[in-house]
């Protein structure tokens, strides 16, 4: 496995330089990495829904969309961020667990009980302080997560927004999470650089062929190139979100879902389907598949059911997903 300490601080550099590993380094990686000030977006999300535009605007915050499912998160400097891509037979399965191991591992050596908790979680005591998502494309995996360490809260709580949109609750209720930061659990300071480079001595001591890398000249232009071409422009992070005039949501166990229909005459014209959830295939597909359909129960039921479901919402049913059309 590749070990990877990333210096950039650039939001749109570094979501590309996710991608950049998962998709054109063969070998299994392990990265970290900063943001500098940046709302990083779920793949499914409507971006506007999630963001606070007028706090966004005068901080001067980065807006820039990922490859994963989830929802969205505030980055700054006190935020230290993990990657891992791995190849494997079983790496179909969303995992989170496994690969946020190594995070409670270092805190726990330390004396800090932090453990992993409900969908995608980690916390201290109750806490949250690390959320996680993952993207998977044929048997590779991309998991990344967010370690608050020293952030800013009041940025964190600011840049973000509460969806206005009235969801049906078809989820087991729970309290939200307050966050902390790790720094206020450690009974002597450690600047933030210290402990990124314990875990990444953990990393390096645990996995058995891991081994430091350094990005080459090449592999930093490729990068940029896909920084440029994608994750820097307005059509990848904004420009997701239709015109429509239908609709709703639904939260269930497997996270948030709306569907967004542009409906002409009864038939469905456009689809676009938002969320915090996970799934290992393209909902793109059945939002194709769903143009031309009457918006009507035993059309609509009659196109989802031509799909395994399960591949494109995560720990949802055929009926959690229904939930959101009517």
């Amino acid at each position: 496995m590749l070990c990877i300490r990333h210096h950039s601080t650039d939001p749109y550099f570094n979501i590309a330089t996710d991608e950049f590993i998962f998709k054109h380094i063969k070998e299994d990686c392990f990265m970290l990495w900063r943001n500098d000030n940046a709302i990083i977006v779920g793949k499914h999300q409507n971006t506007m829904a999630e963001i606070n535009v007028d706090y966004v605007k005068e901080k001067e915050i980065k807006v820039v969309r990922r490859l994963s499912g989830g929802g969205a998160v505030y980055h700054d400097l006190g935020n230290l961020n993990f990657s891992f891509t791995r190849t494997g037979e079983n790496t179909e399965v969303v995992d989170f667990e496994r690969y946020t191991k190594p995070i409670v591992d270092v805190l726990n050596k330390m004396g800090i009980p932090a453990k992993f908790e409900g969908r995608n979680d980690l916390t201290i005591d109750g806490k949250k302080f690390s959320g996680n998502a993952e993207h998977v494309f044929k048997n590779k995996v991309l998991h990344h997560g967010t370690i608050l360490y020293s952030s800013e809260m009041k940025d964190v709580s600011g840049a973000l927004k509460i969806n206005p949109l009235k969801y049906k609750d078809r989820a087991v209720k729970s309290i939200p999470k307050r966050v902390t930061n790790v720094s206020e659990h450690m009974t002597v300071p450690m600047p933030l650089e210290d402990f990124t480079q314990q875990i990444m001595n953990h990393v390096l001591e645990t996995f058995e062929d891991a081994k430091m890398y350094e990005f080459t000249a090449s592999d930093i232009a490729a990068i940029q190139k896909i920084r440029d071409e994608k994750y820097a422009t307005w059509e990848w992070n904004f420009g997701h979100s239709p015109k429509y005039n239908f609709m709703q949501g639904a939260r269930t166990p497997g996270g948030t879902l709306e569907v967004n229909l542009q409906v002409e005459k009864g038939v469905i014209k456009e689809a676009k389907f938002f969320g915090d959830f996970f799934g290992v295939a393209d909902v793109s597909e059945i939002e194709a598949a769903l143009i031309g359909c009457k918006h009507g129960q035993d059309e609509v039921r009659s196109v989802l059911a031509k799909f395994d479901l399960h591949k494109y919402f995560h720990k949802m049913s055929a009926a959690d997903v229904m939930a959101v059309f009517f």
